[in-house]
């Protein structure tokens, strides 16, 4: 990865348990420098500003408002909670300052376009996890698609089982209330990476069920402790990409063990089978009708931990071209979601009306 001509300074905003990820990376890349922290509970703030190692301990700001206005700031990382990633984004690019957030990039499609607008005005940058899809993993298997390995893309599966959250969070609410369950937790992961190999997708359709009317939490302090799901836990769907590929996607807090693949690509001439995308690397598998054989790495950044994103980012404007990690592929992302969702309380398949450009592949050399 190529580095800007100086450091971007990065202020966080959320100090919570995903910080210590991105710390790590911060650390390690030379084009980053943190050099502030904020966060509603200030314990947590001062925990990650001591945490910190390279280039002296960064400032605790007493707010946001403080974070986004200070001159040694020149990107916001947001790691907030969802309901207030697009309020945070706002208020970073009001006050100059890039921005590049934890996923979703906002709670509904209106306060996704309100944080798109706001990047066009002003003329900043503004990414979005995840960025898992620009790992060896995924960029691996791109790769094999865009060489033509597969033959002409044909159709693709994702799944992603589980049996829920409460057998090990100890506070799982929010998994089960407007704004949680399964698609819009872990379906960034999925659909991102379905995006950068086979496109933007066109239209959508599925089906989606409650099975359960309440929970039981499994551990933890609280054990034995029910609560009620507002949303749906299993959500089934057909995408149709405009290159004309299908995938067939499973998200599913309702399912206690399965042997389904994470992903798999099929073209016209041979199969990919992928790694988990909520990871950078892993093995990515080739069947061309004489067994699985393992392809050798050959694209994406190696090594990468959370926070991948942002580096390319500050890499990308050091270089003067787009970013990987955009909002407008997390905005096309959440509103695939969205639709979806309303497909499958419709009845019926319904045009997604967002698309993006395909990011540009991540090259392994």
């Amino acid at each position: 990865m190529g580095e800007p001509l100086k450091p971007l300074n990065i202020g966080i905003v959320g100090a919570g348990k995903i910080s210590s990820a991105y710390l790590a990376t911060l650390e390690r890349l030379t084009s980053l420098r943190l050099t502030a922290v904020t966060d509603l509970d200030r314990g947590r703030a001062r925990a990650v500003a001591e945490q910190a190692t390279g280039g002296g301990e960064p400032t605790v700001a007493e707010s946001v408002a403080d974070l986004v206005a200070r001159d040694d700031v020149d990107a916001v990382l947001n790691l907030t909670i969802p309901a207030a990633h697009a309020e945070v984004a706002l208020a970073a690019l009001g006050a100059g300052k890039h921005v590049y957030g934890e996923k979703p990039l906002a709670a509904n499609r209106k306060e996704a376009d309100a944080v798109l607008e706001a990047a066009r005005m002003s003329g900043l940058r503004v990414g979005c996890a995840p960025d898992t899809v620009l790992g060896t993993g995924t960029q691996t298997a791109r790769k094999a698609v865009d060489d033509g390995l597969i033959g002409a893309p044909v159709a693709a599966t994702a799944f992603m089982t589980t049996a829920g959250h409460e057998k090990w969070h100890p506070d799982p609410e929010f998994y089960y209330q407007p704004g949680g369950g399964p698609l819009l937790d872990m379906g960034p992961y999925y659909l991102s990476a379905l995006v950068h190999l086979l496109g933007p997708v066109v239209r959508v359709t599925g089906a989606s069920s409650r099975p359960r009317a309440q929970r039981t939490i499994g551990s933890g302090p609280r054990a034995g402790h029910t609560f009620p799901v507002e949303v749906d836990t299993h959500i089934t769907g057909v995408l149709e990409h405009a290159g004309g590929a299908l995938s067939t996607l499973v998200m599913s807090f309702d399912i206690h063990a399965a042997r389904l693949p994470r992903i798999e690509v099929h073209g016209t001439e041979a199969s990919l089978s992928l790694p988990d995308p909520n990871g950078f690397d892993g093995a990515v598998e080739i069947h061309r009708g004489d067994g699985w054989k393992m392809l050798p790495v050959s694209a994406g950044y190696p090594d990468a931990g959370r926070g991948v994103g942002l580096a390319d980012l500050a890499d990308a404007l050091s270089a003067g071209r787009p970013h990987r990690a955009s909002a407008e592929l997390a905005a096309h992302v959440l509103d695939i979601m969205l639709t979806l969702m309303d497909a499958a309380a419709q009845g019926r398949a319904l045009q997604v009306t967002s698309s993006c450009e395909r990011p540009a592949p991540v090259d392994g050399r």
